[in-house]
């Protein structure tokens, strides 16, 4: 299993739970951090998020050099990354919470609101099955944990690895080579989320 896990602190992500998860998957060391140095030595990097996607991108953008040493060790050196919910909506073009706000941009698409309906709650919270398409890295059918109010519509399908039914399909997961992002929260998850940070933490690039 990778040696050095950063797991990025930026003021959005629910530190302890996704902490302790990684380590129960196996993670020799995890590293909870805000320095873009540590963040370019790692191993493998998540990326996790709790609230509105404004307020997460900001507090992202607010760390001196963290996006450009996410970009360079994620885009230019291909390590396997994973991002946990907002840390997930994040890598689309933009969000539409609370106004227009850019995201990273590495996989494209927008984050737009759910619509509640008669029979459809919003936000979309509790268990929920997973579906993967065909051929998705590291994603296995099961049922994960969601709590969020805002899904992410990829611009283009094949970037779709799972999809939930909230009413009508949803955006579990996305995938691009290196980068993997999931809706539903693996460390609130029990068995299935942890057999998907083990996986994650295995995870071999061609």
């Amino acid at each position: 299993m990778a040696e050095r896990v950063a797991l990025i602190d930026y003021g959005a992500g629910n530190l302890h739970s996704v902490h302790n998860a990684l380590k129960a998957a196996g993670a020799a060391s995890i590293a909870v951090t805000d320095d873009p140095a540590v963040v370019r030595a790692a191993d493998r990097i998540v990326l996790p998020g709790v609230g509105a996607f404004a307020a997460c991108m900001g507090g992202l953008s607010a760390l001196p050099g963290m996006i450009d040493a996410l970009e360079a060790r994620v885009l230019g050196d291909k390590v396997p990354f994973l991002g946990i919910c907002v840390g997930m909506q994040l890598l689309a073009d933009r969000g539409l919470e609370h106004g227009t706000q850019q995201g990273l941009g590495w996989i494209g698409g927008e984050v737009r609101p759910m619509e509640a309906t008669a029979t459809i709650k919003v936000p979309h919270m509790g268990w929920n099955d997973v579906a993967p398409v065909a051929g998705a890295p590291l994603i296995e059918p099961g049922e994960a944990y969601f709590l969020h109010s805002y899904h992410f519509v990829a611009a283009d399908g094949a970037d779709v690895a799972a999809v939930t039914d909230h009413g009508s399909p949803v955006t579990a997961a996305v995938a691009r080579g290196n980068i993997l992002g999931v809706q539903f929260h693996p460390e609130k998850s029990q068995a299935y989320g942890l057999g998907l940070l083990r996986r994650f933490l295995d995870w071999t690039l061609p």
